[in-house]
């Protein structure tokens, strides 16, 4: 699934090729998607596009009538800028086409993402409004983590995977701040002491920032808006390396499910 670092690399991706531009056509091809595409979208045509911001793991297309178009990758789905003559893959289901003769694909093999119209702030929209802060904003403190934890008996993995904790530390990144963090993903988040707390927001922050800085995590499904696939994999340190050596003390990373998701750890350097 692409997570937060997908979504940002999509964002800086595509900005430039639309941000002051206007839009003069958009292409429907197949809208059930989680949601059925906004049935008034090809209206955005001859709108000019303000700007692209993201929040959590949602990207926002600010229009000069004050609409906003809302994407969400879902689970498979990515953004391409390509040409408008371009071939249509099986899974382009929808396309918005600038003036400046270039084109957005939006494919998805699953239908697991959204592309909504909204009017309105969108931030008001029950998709967004409930979101805890991003990992990267200054609301993300340890008072803020800390705060969220006390009195939880659940994992700790789980409670920095809640987007109303924080958004956007999906299971990649989640075992893998826990591991910089020194702490056992299993932890139950009332039993993880303030100062482990504030060691796990710097990871948090450090791990999901140079993912953004290398472009994103390799997965299957995911490609960069110019066809390219992120790099940061070759740089994870404990998720998807089951049985290889832990690269601090050497001890076989461990492979185990937690709320039917892979969770990896070091046994000897997370306590």
């Amino acid at each position: 699934m692409p997570e937060l670092p997908e979504v940002e690399t999509t964002r800086r991706g595509i900005e430039p090729h639309v941000a002051g531009v206007r839009v003069s056509e958009v292409i429907v091809r197949r809208r059930d998607l989680r949601q059925p595409v906004s049935k008034n979208l090809p209206a955005i045509a001859g709108r000019r596009v303000l700007s692209v911001w993201r929040r959590a793991k949602y990207l926002l297309v600010d229009l000069d009538d004050g609409g906003t178009v809302l994407i969400h990758l879902g689970m498979s789905g990515s953004l391409r800028v390509v040409l408008p003559d371009a071939a249509w893959k099986t899974h382009d289901h929808l396309a918005i086409t600038m003036k400046n003769g270039t084109q957005l694909r939006f494919h998805d093999p699953r239908r697991f993402g959204l592309v909504l119209l909204l009017r309105g702030s969108p931030l008001d929209h029950p998709l967004l409004a409930n979101l805890g802060p991003e990992p990267l904003d200054g609301d993300f403190t340890v008072t803020h983590l800390a705060a969220a934890c006390a009195k939880r008996a659940i994992a700790i993995k789980l409670v920095i995977m809640d987007s109303k904790v924080v958004v956007g530390v999906g299971n990649i990144y989640a075992s893998e701040a826990l591991f910089r963090a020194g702490i056992r993903p299993q932890t139950p988040a009332k039993r993880v002491s303030k100062t482990r707390l504030e060691k796990l927001v710097v990871a948090i922050r450090g791990v999901l920032t140079e993912s953004i800085e290398v472009g994103g995590t390799t997965l299957r499904d995911f490609l960069h808006s110019d066809s390219e696939p992120g790099y940061f994999k070759q740089r994870l340190l404990v998720y998807g390396r089951e049985g290889e050596p832990c690269r601090i003390c050497g001890t076989a990373i461990r492979h185990t499910e937690q709320g039917q998701r892979a969770t990896y750890q070091c046994p000897k350097c997370q306590r």
